[in-house]
């Protein structure tokens, strides 16, 4: 079976592989984030991941992005991203609530959708000294791993409760609307914190 086509034996394939999944569960947490880290910690429950590498690997990733977005946006500025005003003038706004509310900013911008992209840039172009930016986003990347992957693992138990292993295919409609709800409200959220700044 080139790709499966049910929950089952897509968690089978991830056991199967699991040096490349988390590979690639580090990149995108580095990258993004939210839902990718809800589903391995799902994967985690039903055991084809272990959940304490799940989260380092989560933890390290999200800590690694930011420090590395935190670094072009030290050297560079915004000028890189004359082409682009719109995320621009976001990087300049995140920058400016950074001078103000930083350890409120670098605990919460993970949990956002679109946010978190900008975040480590604006530190980067905020007066925030890099060693404070580097302790607080080591601690802040540690708590959003636990409470992400800990949710992931969770919504696998009560969905492992709810679900018998013979309607796998309702297991993965639950999961699709779970990450699906996630994703709606990290949108809202995100409206939210624009709207109030």
């Amino acid at each position: 079976m080139l790709f499966p086509t049910d929950l089952a034996s897509f968690l089978d394939l991830i056991r199967q592989h699991g040096e490349v999944a988390y590979t690639f569960i580090f990149a995108y947490a580095a990258g993004h984030s939210l839902l990718l880290a809800l589903f391995a910690g799902y994967a985690a429950n039903s055991g084809a991941l272990n959940l304490g590498t799940v989260i380092v690997v989560c933890w390290f990733g999200s800590f690694a992005g930011d420090a590395v977005r935190f670094y072009i946006g030290r050297c560079c500025g915004t000028r890189w991203l004359g082409s682009f005003p719109k995320v621009e003038l976001a990087v300049r706004r995140v920058a400016l609530l950074a001078d103000r509310h930083y350890v409120l900013m670098i605990l919460f911008h993970r949990y956002p959708h679109g946010i978190r992209g900008l975040a480590g840039f604006a530190y980067g172009t905020s007066r925030l000294p890099w060693t404070k930016f580097m302790a607080m986003n080591f601690v802040a990347a540690g708590l959003w791993s636990c409470a992400v992957v800990s949710a992931g693992y969770a919504f696998g138990q009560v969905s492992e409760k709810i679900v018998s292993d013979a309607s796998s295919g309702l297991g993965l409609v639950m999961l699709v609307a779970f990450l699906g709800v996630s994703w709606v409200l990290s949108r809202k959220l995100e409206r939210v914190v624009i709207e109030r700044h």
